[in-house]
This record gives C-alpha cells, structure tokens and sequence, in this order.
C-alpha cells in the first residue's frame, strides 16, 4: 500500500469506531510478571488522598497503583513509549482556608489585647471566653489548610494529550518525587529511541490509549478526545507531504532545471548539430 492511500484510509476512518486499530492486543507486564524492577516510589495517602505507587519495569513500562481507604484502587500499566517526557508539577494552596484563619486569628489576638488592657484579672475578663473560641477556630482552620494543600503530578500522552496518570498528594510528595523523577526521565529516553514514525506510531499511540481506557486508566470521553487529537496531529504534519505534491514539487524543480542554462553554458539541447 502506498503511503498516499495509507494516510487516506485512516483519515476516512476518523469518523467511526478504529476496530482494527483497537483489535490489536500487545502482552504488556504487570509489577508480578515484570523481569526487572528499575526503581519504585510510593506516595502515602489520607482520609481524603489516595495513596499512590510508581515502579519503573522492564525499561519500558510504568507501573501505576492507587488506593483508597476502604475502596478499590486502579492498577494499569503504561507504556513509556507514548508519555510526553515533560511531566507537569503544580501545587494548589486552599487560600480560602489560609483566610479564614487569618482573620479568627486577628480576632483573637485583638481580644487578648483587650483582656491585656483592662484592669479586670484576665481570667474574669468577660471576652475571655470569645477570644479562646476564636483562637481555637483559627488554629483549626491552618491546621485544614496544611492538610488541604495538594501537589500534583500529571503525565499525559504525547500526541493525545490525554492524562496517563493525574495524583495530587499531600505537602512533600514533589520534593519525594524529585528523587525518582531522574530515573523516569532516562527511561523515557529510552523508550523515545523505539518509536517508530508515520501511520505505524499512530496506530500503535491509539491502540495504547484503547488499552488504557479498558484498563479504567482512560473514560470513554477522554478516550475519544485522544483519538481525535492523534488524528489532527497526524493529519497536520502529513499535509504537504503527499506523493501528489511530492511528484508535482520534483517535477517543477526538474522543468526549472531543464529550462534554465547554469553558469551561461546552453542546453545540451542546442549543443547538438542537426544533420
């Protein structure tokens, strides 16, 4: 098959459901069944965060597992060859809670001010009561949000930008994840080197996004925004590079060189004697 008619034939699939694409099953390890172990980190969670655990296997592959308390967790498996290398980082601070107590806290230190200034003992003050509430408000309000802070770690796929893993941890997760991150980034290296181009790396990328999605790491709308995604990117850099525009863009060039003499020397053409 001509590559014209390969791109055609995908582009005309774009509509419908991939059946050949997604029918295509690869034997990928499991954290059992891995040869190798490379490296593994584990992200403790809370009563609100799940707990989260990352092991590099057989070079190629990241282990992902998740749990919740008194819930069922996900376990998959991801194929490295298809991770965008740059991992986003972020932290979310709860600022609304970080106000509130800032404010009880002013309210109280404005009441032991008060109690300081009066002439009644301090522990007959009749706003000592309400400066304790509020002290023991604002307390409890910092005391939600440093718990409430999360740090976040996103890996998405490199064409379909779909998240292959998204797991927002508790204060000290990114500074723990910045001693595997060296050992993820030179295993996506490696797995870069085995990428294969042109329509067999978008059927290899959408097939890993189908067995993503039945493994519950994917929904079934982000799975389809993948799929779209990959066949725009696809589609936008095989533009221009058809056999058509190919075949017309050397045939051009061979008239422009046929019809222009070089360096003032005549066509071979004219060089000939007629009979």
């Amino acid at each position: 098959m001509q590559r014209g008619t390969d791109w055609a034939m995908i582009f005309a699939m774009a509509g419908v459901e991939h059946i050949l694409l997604e029918s295509h099953e690869r034997e990928v390890p499991t954290l059992e069944t891995a040869r190798k172990v490379h490296a593994r980190i584990t992200f403790p969670g809370g009563r609100w965060r799940p707990a989260l655990e990352l092991a590099l296997i057989d070079y190629f592959y990241l282990s992902v597992r998740t749990a919740r308390v008194r819930e069922a967790g996900l376990r998959y498996v991801v194929d490295l060859r298809f991770v965008d290398p740059a991992s986003r980082l972020g932290r979310r601070i709860p600022w609304t809670w970080i106000g509130i107590g800032g404010v009880l806290l002013s309210t109280a230190f404005v009441g032991a001010l008060e109690i300081a200034a009066s002439t009644v003992p301090w522990w007959r003050h009749e706003w000592l009561a309400a400066t304790a509430v509020f002290l023991a408000a604002a307390a409890a309000a910092l005391y939600l949000a440093v718990h409430r802070v999360a740090e976040t770690l996103t890996l998405f796929s490199a064409h379909g930008r779909a998240k292959l893993m998204c797991h927002a941890g508790g204060l000290g997760m990114l500074h723990a994840f910045r001693r595997f991150q060296p050992r993820l980034e030179a295993h996506l290296r490696i797995a870069g080197a085995r990428r294969r181009g042109g329509a067999e790396h978008l059927r290899d990328e959408m097939r890993e996004h189908f067995r993503l999605r039945q493994a519950g790491a994917l929904t079934e709308a982000e799975y389809e925004a993948a799929k779209r995604r990959i066949l725009a990117t696809h589609g936008h850099s095989a533009e221009g590079r058809g056999p058509g525009k190919l075949a017309a863009r050397g045939m051009t060039a061979v008239a422009g060189r046929r019809s222009s003499p070089a360096r003032g020397i005549p066509p071979r053409r004219r060089s000939i004697a007629s009979p």
